[in-house]
């Protein structure tokens, strides 16, 4: 015992320390969002936004992306089945703001691995202009939100850019735990990792790049039977000579769970994208949870004193920093308010991170895939 000891007080230091290192990177990106300056490229951009499914606030996020103050855009919506509850609030975004902004793909496809690629698949030949914008469902834009994501490809050297994202109005308690993975774990991290410069992302929700670059990689086909698309686009791009770069900008992303499975298996899909793209800088993650580790160390020291204190420290910082980058970087009201659960989140969190180790299937739309050692994903009996 007294080895496991040790390894829990060392990881629970660990995760304390990148606590103490995310809130200082994150004062730098605060930095950067605040110096950000108004861009003036402003090329015509097409934005191809995938629908699967009436998400919850589907027709206010269509309005805000037709509405953005750009001078010339696109907006394709997309869809793969001829009788989709979206067509109907697709049309209606159509009439409102006109053909000319708004396009419709609709086609019947059989069904495929990888559907947000799919439904990319059928938007992208409606595409009218050569810079294009991935917009998801559930993310509800701002209106200089092209301004912002189409400025760093004004340097030639840059390929690839994508916005950090806000999860917003969750409602119920396992809605609330999404929202901290996103906004108290998930990002802090991709700002660390963009800080520090340590890696390449690529953030599907909202990201950008051009379309012979696209082309180059192989375009949207050659990620058809792929996880994580999204760093796998990124990834190919930066192979072509292009930097890939996180604007500090961010996007609100709708929290929309149907029950408690739903949260349970998409934060596990979560985990299972980030294990396939980087696996070995997953395992290591273990060495900065400190909750977890600082938990299991009070309970096998009898929870006395020692083992008290160890567990008020990691407490204090975690939720200390978690606090200060919600309120400071995303100012976010609503994890501010569901702090309370973000222990009970980080020791789910440990959970999900050794079941992505070993469990080689997930749940995405009700349907249920199997996950290869590569990356690849194949159907299986839905559950």
């Amino acid at each position: 015992m007294p080895f496991i000891e040790a390894l829990c007080l060392v990881f629970a230091f660990c995760g304390s320390l990148y606590a103490l290192l995310t809130a200082v990177a994150g004062a730098r990106f605060r930095g950067r969002m605040k110096t950000a300056t108004v861009a003036k490229f402003l090329p015509p951009v097409t934005i191809l936004k995938p629908l699967y499914g009436a998400d919850k606030e589907l027709l206010a996020n269509l309005r805000a992306a037709s509405s953005l103050d750009y001078p010339d855009y696109q907006l394709v919506l997309s869809v793969q089945r001829l009788d989709d509850p979206a067509i109907p609030i697709m049309r209606q975004v159509q009439q409102e703001f006109g053909e000319a902004r708004v396009t419709l793909a609709i086609a019947a496809s059989e069904a495929r691995t990888n559907g947000k690629i799919q439904n990319l698949e059928i938007a992208y030949p409606h595409a009218r202009h050569d810079i294009l914008v991935i917009s998801d469902s559930d993310i509800k834009l701002k209106p200089d939100y092209l301004r912002a994501i189409v400025a760093p490809l004004a340097d030639a050297a840059v390929g690839c850019v994508s916005t950090p994202y806000r999860a917003i109005h969750a409602y119920r308690w396992y809605e609330k735990l999404e929202l901290l993975t996103m906004n108290a774990d998930f990002v802090p991290n991709l700002i660390f990792a963009s800080e520090a410069q340590l890696a390449a992302f690529g953030l599907g929700a909202s990201m950008g790049f051009r379309r012979k670059d696209l082309e180059a990689i192989g375009g949207f086909a050659a990620f058809r039977d792929l996880l994580a698309e999204d760093s796998h686009i990124a990834l190919r791009i930066q192979k072509l000579g292009r930097r890939v770069v996180v604007v500090p900008y961010f996007v609100d992303m709708e929290v929309d769970l149907k029950d408690v499975f739903d949260w349970w298996s998409h934060d596990l899909y979560w985990d299972q994208n980030t294990r396939v793209v980087r696996p070995a800088g997953f395992v290591s993650t273990i060495v900065i949870r400190s909750v977890p580790f600082a938990t299991l160390y009070a309970c096998l020291q009898g929870f006395d004193g020692r083992g008290l204190w160890v567990l008020a420290a990691a407490l204090a910082i975690r939720l200390g920093v978690a606090a200060f980058l919600l309120c400071a970087v995303l100012d976010d009201r609503e994890g501010l308010a569901a702090l309370w659960l973000l222990p009970l989140r980080d020791l789910a969190g440990m959970v999900f991170w050794f079941l992505a180790i070993v469990k080689r299937d997930f749940v995405r739309r009700g349907k249920r895939f199997g996950l290869l050692a590569d990356g690849r994903i194949v159907p299986k009996a839905t559950p």
